[in-house]
């Protein structure tokens, strides 16, 4: 199972970012591999709230359906699945100084015949992860 994990640092505080970070359609704006991320129906965000996220991964699209999983003042777990693919996203934003670390960690399981590809996804999530922890920065830096 791969996993990936970034640790960074942000001007706004906590309960912002956790904020900003719940609404997953956001993604678009802070995760360079996001197309297209679209909550299903029209609830406020909460525990079990879904959205249907479509992503361009080396060259592959690929669509997950995400669920809000868990939601603390310490941050969110978001749980995106399809036949192939389960990934866990953990999001943990703590105090640290004037404003927040953040540290976004990615693990998937891969499913059936994609698990033989799971060396090769560790390699391409790690540039990913590394483009993410960027955009991510950049987008939270601005609220």
């Amino acid at each position: 199972m791969p996993t990936v994990s970034r640790t960074f640092t942000v001007t706004p505080r906590p309960q912002v970012v956790i904020d900003y970070l719940k609404d997953f359609s956001r993604a678009e704006e802070w995760d360079p591999g996001t197309q297209t991320c679209t909550q299903t129906g029209s609830a406020p965000v909460e525990v079990g709230t879904t959205w249907r996220n479509v992503s361009k991964i080396a060259g592959v699209t690929t669509e997950l359906e995400y669920k809000l999983t868990q939601l603390s003042d310490a941050g969110l777990v978001l749980v995106g699945r399809n036949k192939s693919v389960t990934s866990t996203d953990t999001i943990t934003v703590l105090p640290s100084g004037e404003g927040s670390e953040v540290t976004y960690r990615a693990d998937l399981d891969m499913h059936g015949a994609a698990a033989l590809m799971a060396p090769a996804m560790k390699l391409i999530f790690e540039k990913i992860a590394d483009d993410t922890e960027k955009q991510m920065t950049e987008v939270l830096n601005s609220l």
